[in-house]
């Protein structure tokens, strides 16, 4: 007499609904959806939810959002940037010296000192990083500090006024069809950021050699040439960022982008991005920053001391951090 056959019983299609979603992916929209209510419940009378506030925060997190665009490609390619701060800062200072000494041609010779600076330091990052195989964590840990101190011999610790009206009027003060120019570079750099990322050969390069850069040089990929185009392009828009620096601050220090190391990280890594490469994502890259900017604000708007600040932003992004990053082992 044979045994009687036992089946498992059939799992409910919500737990296996439930089961297959990966809620890594959404941790930063869940974030920023929770975070936002909290701050529209408890601010709702100190002006959160006014239109001005809310618009301040885009703006404020334009550069940073920026920077965070050309990390994604790095991280995504398996390296890691650390000098995009004090690069923000060289190429601010870069743009407002060649605008103050050209002041006739003060728009063309501000944005090609500006995004020239940051595509020169790209490409040295990335020809250490990609020739001379050197670890991306040190070289990029060097170059910044070298890059930090250039930012202040430059002008001997001074700011340098940024005057020319068509210049700040793009890159920061103005308006165009009456919508700031700040969020316009937001919104072309995250289109044309995404795009690059997912709809292109280049993107798909990227994310092969991110995943496993041994295989991509075996399928053809020339993984040399993606790391020296990752940094380059995260040195280019970190020059971007010079230049809407100047722009809404209509000045140039060089202490711009000082702060900005961790923020951008943190809203990369938040935004679905992992570490070891072979992930990323552009959208959640603008939620991450855009979080940031608005816990940043919501803060404030507490009335929270500095210290609080810190602590409560801490431990906000670490949670994040933590819940983003893990990951099931392959």
């Amino acid at each position: 007499m044979s045994a009687p056959s036992t089946t498992a019983p059939k799992a409910s299609p919500i737990k296996t609904l439930l089961t297959r979603l990966n809620f890594q992916q959404y941790v930063v929209y869940v974030g920023f959806l929770a975070i936002f209510l909290f701050f529209a419940i408890v601010l709702r009378d100190s002006g959160f939810l006014t239109q001005r506030n809310l618009i301040n925060i885009v703006l404020q997190t334009a550069p940073a959002t920026v920077m965070a665009i050309g990390l994604v490609f790095v991280l995504s390619a398996g390296e890691i940037d650390l000098s995009f701060g004090s690069t923000v800062a060289v190429s601010a200072l870069c743009a407002a010296m060649a605008m103050a000494a050209l002041p006739d041609v003060a728009l063309p010779v501000g944005i090609a000192a500006g995004i020239g600076a940051g595509l020169v330091i790209g490409a040295i990052n990335g020809a250490l990083v990609a020739w001379m195989r050197l670890p991306s964590f040190l070289v990029t840990l060097a170059t910044m500090g070298l890059i930090a101190g250039v930012a202040r011999s430059l002008t001997q610790l001074r700011s340098i006024p940024v005057t020319d009206p068509l210049f700040t009027g793009i890159f920061g003060s103005g308006n165009i069809f009456g919508v700031p120019s700040l969020v316009i570079w937001t919104v072309v750099a995250v289109a044309v950021g995404h795009f690059f990322y997912r709809q292109t050969r280049f993107g798909a390069h990227v994310l092969a050699t991110g995943d496993n850069a041994r295989a991509a040089q075996v399928s053809g990929i020339k993984v040399p040439r993606v790391r020296l185009w990752v940094f380059m392009i995260s040195g280019g828009l970190a020059g971007l960022a010079g230049l809407l620096y100047d722009g809404r601050l209509q000045a140039a220090k060089y202490t711009l982008g000082e702060t900005d190391l961790m923020t951008v990280i943190a809203a990369v890594i938040v935004g679905g991005t992992l570490l070891n490469g072979g992930k990323g994502s552009i959208i959640g890259a603008l939620f991450g920053s855009l979080l940031m900017g608005m816990l940043n604000n919501g803060l404030i708007l507490m009335g929270l001391s500095v210290s609080d600040q810190m602590i409560v932003r801490g431990l906000i992004i670490l949670a994040a951090v933590a819940v983003s990053l893990r990951e099931k082992s392959r």
